[in-house]
């Protein structure tokens, strides 16, 4: 298998696991960060939209906010990765499509 292809592979993988894997935070809350749409109540969403837009700017008060709110620490670990696989995959795919329309042949350069 080219290395294109297991690297594809390898993240369609982590998508899989972090979307449809066992966890303490529901699916839909899950699917919901990776996709970056707004979750309630309105702290976590807060973090959520920080995690994938500005992680630096993440604070142990949006965290605390999140928890007081209901959130457990792993409910909040499984929707803080969700938010970030999610941002990277979109980077990820607008990477591809990049390199697959400046190569002309509608696939990313070197890959066969």
């Amino acid at each position: 298998m080219p290395d294109e292809d297991r690297k594809r592979a390898a993240h369609r993988a982590l998508v899989e696991r972090v979307l449809g894997g066992e966890g303490r935070a529901p699916a839909e809350q899950r699917a919901r960060a990776f996709a970056g749409d707004g979750l309630a109540p309105p702290p976590l969403d807060a973090l959520i939209g920080k995690v994938a837009d500005r992680p630096a700017q993440v604070t142990e008060a949006d965290l605390a906010a999140a928890k007081a709110a209901g959130c457990t620490e792993d409910q909040l670990f499984e929707l803080v990765v969700c938010a970030a696989v999610g941002r990277s995959t979109r980077l990820y795919e607008a990477g591809l499509a990049a390199l697959a329309e400046a190569t002309g042949d509608g696939r990313p350069h070197g890959a066969a």
